[in-house]
């Protein structure tokens, strides 16, 4: 998988506290938003992973 440059504008205040939370997570800045994204990927397709095998297996075991 290759990769592609992302820009994005945000305020100080923001960055700041970005920095702040990947310093404590030992990341940088990029590699602390490249997880968070990944992981909240992950929990979208997740949430719809379950959601779709509810709705194929109906309530059966009710």
């Amino acid at each position: 998988m290759g990769s592609t440059v992302l820009s994005l504008r945000i305020d100080g205040e923001l960055l700041d506290r970005v920095r702040r939370h990947a310093a404590r997570s030992g990341m940088s800045v990029q590699d602390y938003v490249v997880r968070t994204l990944v992981r909240d990927d992950f929990d979208e397709r997740f949430e719809a992973a379950v959601d779709e095998t509810t709705r194929f297996y109906g309530a059966r075991g009710a």
